[in-house]
């Protein structure tokens, strides 16, 4: 009973963590001259559920902090963009982590990047049925790399710390 009220608590946590800081970087755009692009600092915390609670819980966790942000700060065409990311995004991490022999944190970060990245053009592609917005392709694929590094390189320094703290009453 104990480690269950401890894993909601700390779910619950990194829920509100990923919260502030997604509604941080809907406020102060990293990149203002192009478009779309964010670091996605709230992936990190995505990532270190990932690796010390398990897929089940980050996939809630991503889940509601999508929906969440999007009622809260965004609109609906938001959250198809958001919503086509994560799961893709969190797809394709959930694949990698336990590689650890192959993939770092930081490598699963920049993968999870790119697979957010792709899931936002093909939902851009669909809505606006415009082949036209493919050429942005590159850019958001080297996005893709540079902010998942960053957010695996997060999840990487804090996850000795979180590993610390989660498991301390095991």
């Amino acid at each position: 009973m104990k480690k269950t009220l401890l894993r909601v608590a700390y779910l619950g946590m990194f829920l509100a963590l990923a919260m502030i800081v997604s509604y941080v970087e809907f406020l102060i755009p990293v990149f203002p001259s192009i478009p779309g692009i964010k670091i996605g600092l709230a992936n990190a915390f995505v990532l270190i559920i990932l690796y010390h609670m398990g897929a089940k819980e980050a996939w809630i966790v991503n889940f509601l902090r999508v929906i969440l942000s999007a009622l809260l700060f965004t609109n609906f065409y938001a959250l198809s963009y958001s919503l086509a990311g994560a799961v893709l995004s969190l797809l394709v991490m959930t694949l990698l982590y336990r590689k650890e022999k192959v993939f770092s944190s930081v490598g699963v970060g920049m993968l999870g990047g790119l697979a957010h990245n792709t899931g936002q053009l093909i939902v851009a592609f669909i809505i606006t049925n415009a082949k036209a917005i493919l050429a942005y392709l590159p850019v958001l694929l080297v996005a893709g790399l540079v902010c998942g590094a960053l957010t695996g390189g997060l999840a990487k320094l804090l996850n000795p710390v979180m590993k610390k703290i989660m498991h301390a009453n095991d």
